[in-house]
């Protein structure tokens, strides 16, 4: 029998599954140990399986639990899809957004989207908090954020994107430092060849991974703004959004170097929850942020 299967059961063994503990797990839900362990035996007994081998230090999954998991991470998704889209046939003015922004997205496009979102919503609250790399998506998955505007790639089906704008990053450097006086373009080898200042990821996604990394001598810093300075004084170079370094480039406090080999284009995206959709307020910020003007 298992129509006595309950969502609270698949969610507790999901989460089991996810954190690896039962103590690890009733953290995350916020609910006690006991009451994991039971949603869990209960699930058991309606399945007739065994989901977890409980015999060594930590819960291992079993070959049917590890067929179930999928099959239960659908259901759930798709009951959240139910209950987000019951919500939003009632659904009111937010109180207050909270928004986790990529420090590298434009922030004269963001701050004429907020003018927007002030004047047709002035009583909604917002948070902002920079979020850089895979830092969006692990504060959506953590519910930590409604709303996220990244750069990152987002594969987790329980997030939805959508495209919002292209951004040019062009390769720089001071203008004393050997590459930025040397004659013609530079490849990517001697680019490898001088130290290289990147942002550190601040979430666990993407740990051992690096992303525009060409040199094997790196600098790592905890945000966007350390890096440039860095690169002004000297220390390296480093790619950098064009909106942050135009006026640097334009008044000779940095130089542009590598030529093609230094310029890449990286897409910015609007990322929430599929069972959180955006209310009106989020709404009109998406279409604020959108059409570019506010």
């Amino acid at each position: 029998m298992i129509d006595g299967l309950t969502l609270d059961q698949m969610r507790a063994f999901v989460a089991v599954a996810d954190a690896g503990s039962f103590r690890a797990a009733a953290a995350r839900l916020s609910r006690v140990q006991s009451a994991v362990s039971h949603a869990v035996a209960g699930l058991e007994a309606q399945l007739g399986v065994t989901l977890f081998d409980r015999a060594g230090h930590r819960p291992a999954l079993t070959p049917e639990g590890r067929a179930l998991l999928a099959d239960m991470r659908a259901l759930l998704l798709k009951a959240d899809l139910l209950r987000a889209r019951a919500r939003g046939l009632g659904e009111g003015v937010e109180l207050s957004l909270s928004i986790a922004v990529d420090p590298l997205f434009p922030e004269q496009r963001l701050a004429a989207a907020l003018a927007a979102l002030h004047a047709e919503f002035p009583s909604v609250g917002v948070r902002l908090w920079p979020a850089p790399l895979g830092a969006a998506e692990a504060a959506l998955r953590d519910r930590r954020c409604g709303l996220a505007l990244t750069t990152a790639e987002i594969g987790d089906p329980r997030i939805e994107t959508e495209f919002v704008l292209s951004l040019d990053f062009v390769a720089v450097a001071a203008p004393t430092h050997p590459m930025a006086v040397a004659d013609g373009p530079l490849s990517v080898a001697v680019l490898a060849d001088h130290l290289q200042i990147v942002v550190e990821d601040p979430s666990s996604l993407t740990e051992g991974r690096d992303f525009g990394v060409l040199s094997p001598g790196t600098w790592r810093v905890g945000d966007l703004q350390a890096k440039r300075a860095l690169i002004r004084a000297g220390l390296g170079w480093g790619r950098l959004p064009g909106w942050l370094v135009e006026r640097d480039l334009a008044e000779g406090r940095l130089a542009r170097i590598g030529g093609r080999d230094g310029a890449e284009t990286v897409t910015a995206a609007l990322a929430h929850r599929v069972d959180d959709p955006p209310g009106p307020a989020a709404r009109r910020l998406r279409a604020a942020l959108l059409d570019g003007a506010g």
